[in-house]
């Protein structure tokens, strides 16, 4: 294992705190790739190993609550990878241990037969250390977590995984807009995805000025570049909408209140507006976000937060079907010869699905 600057803790209380109470999220995590160079289990000079890369070897292990692991079932479906990687589902609120396949028949994962993703952990790592978390790749025949490294499951879907796209796959990393993709991720990162969680777990006030101050610094931001362009980098939709659209979709109905980040809805500001608008109506993005799970999990998890675990009912977001005018900028969602991804697989569905979704 190793260290990355992005890797989210698992979707309950902080672990680490600094000493002026600003949250510190634990960035220890399984590093290990699929890789299409390799047939066998290989392992590298740095002590990580490359698993072979193979349809039907891998389970995701995700959340419909967590933001991390909506990246990766966004990326998994606009990509066609859902006969190359199946899709295990945890519900939305867990204990200490482990997320929970409570969703399931049983409670039980139909595939990997277990109960809570620790015990894919564990079965690789007896004594793992570190917080559970998703997105996981499991596989399958061992039920042992290959990787929880979020960042490159989506990289890697993108990259890596590219002979089982289906036909007509965007191309969600295009090298004319690598070096800009890579240079705003981290910012969006920082500022934003993991901004609002430093603003809703600050220890002191201190530390949520701080941290609101640079979150709003960066939604400003966001707000006028997507008043100049349709999408964040380029003419097509990139990875770095997805990094986005995960943070965005849910400040609404959970950050804007549970973690005290209320300057402005996301509904009142125009160019998100219609810029969250026109994603959610495609499919990958829509038809993957579960609100009701999303608002179990941070209301009735996160007790030091809410400590009655009540869920509101709001806010309304059926703003989020209606008409769009991203399409004054030119530009289309992917480019020339590619296809919007089909029906949602049997049993993938939404499980909540507000009634605009339906």
């Amino acid at each position: 294992m190793s260290v990355s600057p992005e890797h989210p803790d698992w979707e309950g209380a902080p672990q680490n705190a600094d000493p002026d109470g600003e949250f510190v999220r634990d960035t220890d995590y399984i590093n290990d790739r699929i890789s299409p160079s390799v047939t066998d289990v290989t392992e590298q000079p740095d002590g990580t190993y490359l698993w072979p890369m193979e349809a039907g070897r891998y389970r995701l292990a995700a959340a419909r609550a967590c933001p991390w692991a909506h990246r990766a079932v966004i990326a998994r479906r606009l990509l066609g990878l859902e006969d190359a990687v199946s899709l295990a589902l945890a519900g939305p609120t867990h204990d200490k241990r482990s997320w929970t396949f409570d969703l399931d028949p049983g409670e039980v994962d139909p595939v990997l037969g277990i109960k809570r993703l620790q015990d894919a952990y564990f079965n690789r790592y007896p004594d793992y250390p570190r917080g559970i978390t998703v997105p996981a790749l499991v596989e399958e025949s061992s039920v042992r977590v290959v990787t929880n490294d979020f960042p490159s499951i989506v990289r890697d879907f993108i990259t890596e995984w590219t002979d089982f796209h289906r036909e007509g796959a965007p191309n969600l990393y295009p090298a004319e807009y690598a070096e800009e993709i890579d240079e705003i991720n981290p910012y969006i990162f920082r500022a934003i995805n993991n901004g609002v969680y430093r603003c809703g777990f600050a220890g002191s006030q201190d530390a949520y000025d701080e941290a609101y101050e640079e979150l709003w610094e960066a939604l400003d931001w966001v707000e006028e570049r997507l008043g100049k362009q349709r999408y964040m980098v380029g003419p097509h939709i990139t990875e770095t909408d997805i990094r986005l659209f995960v943070t965005l979709i849910r400040f609404d109905p959970v950050y804007y209140s549970h973690f005290k980040c209320s300057r402005h809805k996301m509904a009142e500001l125009p160019n998100i507006r219609g810029y969250l608008q026109e994603l959610f109506q495609l499919p990958g993005f829509g038809d993957t976000t579960d609100f009701a799970e999303i608002k179990q999990h941070y209301f009735i998890t996160h007790q030091e937060i809410n400590p009655t675990q009540v869920v509101p009912i709001g806010p309304a977001l059926d703003w989020l079907a209606q008409p769009h005018d991203r399409d004054r900028f030119g530009g289309t969602p992917f480019a020339e010869g590619t296809t919007l991804p089909g029906a949602i697989p049997a049993g993938e569905e939404v499980k909540n699905p507000l009634p605009f979704q339906r």
